[in-house]
């Protein structure tokens, strides 16, 4: 249904810095950097056939963020959910509800925000036994 997720953020280098480690710990491999016709720096990152990416804002206002606006990445097992959550941390994110862990669906999630603010899940659904 979706082609891709966009974020806009108000400092593209450091954002770089932190989805190059957060989603390259996830198996994304490093942003292909894109400048747009009016010079806005735009970072495109695939994956499984799955793309997102992080704009400088085209308006020239502040990116800012949604309240109640969540963005779910897949991961393959648990341990990247884990490391998916370490590389938020460990490059300016900041961790956001529970701690990483298995929830009452049987989903192993973790959340933590982006250096901008947005809100990111990383999860990883197991195999349903039988």
């Amino acid at each position: 249904m979706l082609n891709h997720v966009m974020v806009g953020s108000n400092d593209i280098e450091r954002a770089q810095r932190f989805y190059d480690a957060v989603l390259g710990a996830i198996g994304a491999g490093a942003a292909t950097r894109n400048v747009s016709a009016s010079g806005h720096v735009r970072l495109f990152y695939r994956h499984d056939g799955n793309m997102f990416a992080v704009t400088q804002p085209i308006d020239g206002k502040p990116a800012t963020v949604a309240n109640g606006f969540t963005i779910g990445f897949k991961c393959a097992s648990s341990a990247q959910v884990d490391a998916f959550h370490a590389a938020a941390l460990a490059n300016g994110g900041q961790t956001a509800e529970d701690p990483p862990g298995t929830r009452k669906a049987g989903y192993y999630i973790a959340y933590a925000r982006d250096p901008d603010g947005h809100k990111l899940c990383a999860i990883h659904h197991p195999p349903k036994a039988g």
